[in-house]
């Protein structure tokens, strides 16, 4: 495959790059972490403007209708200034999947608020052990006439506290395997019987709780098929894994930057540090991590793109992304001394984003035993072709 980016996409990049050193600078982001929003609305109103929340969305539905792989850029650079906005929540884990499985009403009724920026939406998906899976699925939604009732609670939730709308992943029924009887409601945040707290966590990201106390929902509420939404969730899971990879990678690339930066400036011995073998070492270690995380989250977001998505690729990309990002960020800790583990140094805000990051949309040992899976049926090319 060839890995360089059209003109467009490039423009893409410069645009965002700029956009965000000019209005996310990381004093910005130290405002943030302590801010009861966790973002900025004016900030994301210029965004809207931009055209990033309806990038992928269609032109029918005021949209720009561009792919896959310019979203996977806008997001790197994203990861790349960590952005504190609740972009990710809204346009990867919620437009994507409407865009696929919602009806045309729903599209026109809730794709168009999304591009202009009017609504904030995320995905309720785990519940108390924070995994993946479907034996996971436990918050209940019976049907009753013409409404379904929703109870049940849901953590981890990304910025809920602003959210307009959730899609909430929830169990209709009960079947011969936990996949059976899932469901994907549409379910509005100001519903009465849906209450949500802010959950404290070190990286400040604004995860919430959920708890649904007799929520009614209209029955035409459902994205997708009843109790097959195990297919809406594994598609959120494979689109928006490779998205968070490419975030990650983002993150990665900063650390490096700023380490390598902090290398030529910190002098020691009337040398800069960067001058010391064991830097030297430790900062190649990084670069070789670093690129190579970036050309696998490219091959990955280059087959949902051309319309081949690869299990083993999208779950490779996170497990590794997942990894680097953790021993990047704690090797530049390391070259920034002890100073490093203070929050007044700009490597420490991508230090505390690496647990919160790590975890979203599955962890490493998740992803390992889907790749494990995967490689059962996996015949590598160079096989492929000497047959």
């Amino acid at each position: 495959m060839d890995y360089s980016f059209s003109e467009d996409q490039n423009m893409i990049r410069e645009t965002v790059s700029k956009f965000l050193e000019n209005e996310c600078p990381k004093e910005k982001i130290r405002e943030l972490m302590i801010d009861e929003k966790g973002y900025d609305p004016a900030m994301w109103q210029k965004m809207a403007e931009l055209g990033w929340m309806g990038l992928v969305i269609p032109e029918e539905y005021d949209g720009t209708g561009m792919g896959y792989l310019d979203l996977m850029i806008l997001i790197e650079e994203m990861g790349r200034s960590i952005l504190p906005a609740p972009y990710f929540s809204t346009v990867a884990l919620c437009s994507i999947p409407i865009i696929e499985f919602g009806t045309e009403e729903q599209k026109k009724r809730i794709l168009p608020r999304i591009a202009s920026g009017e609504d904030i939406w995320t995905l309720a998906l785990t519940e108390s052990f924070g995994t993946y899976e479907a034996a996971e699925i436990e918050l209940s939604a019976s049907l009753e006439k013409d409404e379904y009732v929703l109870n049940g609670t849901k953590l981890y939730v990304p910025y809920a506290h602003v959210a307009d709308n959730l899609l909430v992943v929830a169990r209709t029924g009960r079947g011969d395997a936990p996949e059976d009887g899932i469901t994907v409601f549409i379910v509005a945040a100001n519903n009465p019987g849906v209450k949500t707290a802010i959950m404290p966590t070190a990286a400040h990201d604004m995860r919430c709780e959920v708890v649904f106390d007799n929520v009614r929902i209209p029955e035409g509420n459902v994205l997708g098929k009843r109790d097959e939404g195990w297919a809406v969730v594994e598609h959120i899971i494979q689109y928006a894994a490779v998205l968070k990879a490419a975030e990650i990678s983002g993150g990665a690339q900063a650390a490096l930057e700023i380490s390598t930066q902090y290398a030529k400036e910190r002098v020691q011995f009337d040398k800069p540090i960067g001058t010391f073998q064991a830097i030297q070492h430790r900062l190649v270690d990084m670069l070789a991590e670093v690129e190579g995380l970036k050309y696998l989250v490219y091959e990955a977001a280059w087959k949902i793109d051309i319309g081949s998505p690869s299990r083993m690729f999208i779950s490779m990309a996170k497990a590794k992304a997942n990894k680097v990002y953790q021993r990047v960020c704690l090797d530049s800790i390391s070259i920034h001394g002890a100073i490093g583990f203070t929050e007044e140094m700009d490597i420490t805000l991508y230090h505390l984003r690496i647990k919160a990051l790590e975890f979203e949309l599955g962890g490493t040992d998740f992803h390992r035993e889907r790749i494990a899976r995967e490689l059962e049926s996996y015949q590598p090319d160079f096989l492929i072709l000497r047959n």
